[in-house]
């Protein structure tokens, strides 16, 4: 099944306005809108931005969709210091990391949801860290600090739509993977047969479902 074809059954293929930036590294993400000045650019998603150097990003695409005006925001936000930027909420670096790596907000919304309750400060009892519950030697096979909320969520939405591409984007086989692993997974050819990861797969799915 196509990448297209799980996006149309998944997401219902919903629009939106706004442009792509195209990273140095020939990622792709969208963002509402972008600023530049003094060598630093800030892509703004939502209510929030991420701020970077510039020449980590090549260039900004259109999405061919016009997208509605920005409404015109003061230079400091009421009760955010000057020269501080507002973090992303959780759901907020959901919905980014989704569009990065092309997969349904609300699918990441759900994975987040399951593994951490939107909570950045989670660690489970196997070790588990952050918003996308990364084990630590998967953080650092991704190249990422767990402990970092961005980092966490950009590379746990990454690692997901991984397994996709690998289970020849069979939801429930990717699911339970980055719920069992891989190995398990491959061991029983499909869903392990582990109360928690069956529940896991579920919930997810049931999830996704009601809140498309």
């Amino acid at each position: 099944m196509r990448l297209a074809a799980l996006l149309l059954v998944l997401s219902g293929c919903s629009l939106w306005g706004g442009e792509f930036a195209v990273f140095a590294s020939g990622a792709r993400m969208h963002v509402d809108r972008h600023e530049t000045a003094a060598g630093k650019v800030r892509l703004y998603v939502g209510e929030g931005f991420t701020e970077l150097d510039a020449n980590m990003v090549t260039a900004f695409e259109p999405d061919g969709l016009p997208a509605a005006p920005a409404a015109a925001k003061p230079a400091v936000e009421p009760g955010q210091a000057a020269g501080t930027k507002p973090a992303l909420s959780p759901r907020q670096l959901a919905d980014a990391a989704a569009d990065k790596y092309g997969l349904p907000r609300q699918l990441v919304r759900s994975v987040m949801a399951a593994e951490s309750g939107f909570q950045a400060q989670a660690v489970s009892p196997k070790g588990a860290i952050g918003l996308m519950q990364l084990m630590p030697e998967t953080a650092q096979a991704l190249g990422v600090d767990p402990y970092d909320p961005a980092q966490n969520v950009d590379a746990g939405t990454r690692y997901l739509r991984d397994l996709l591409n690998q289970y020849d984007y069979g939801l429930w086989h990717a699911l339970a993977a980055y719920n069992a692993g891989p190995a398990a997974v491959d061991k029983y050819r499909g869903i392990p047969p582990y109360a928690e990861t069956i529940r896991y797969v579920e919930r997810i799915d049931r999830e996704y479902r009601q809140n498309q």
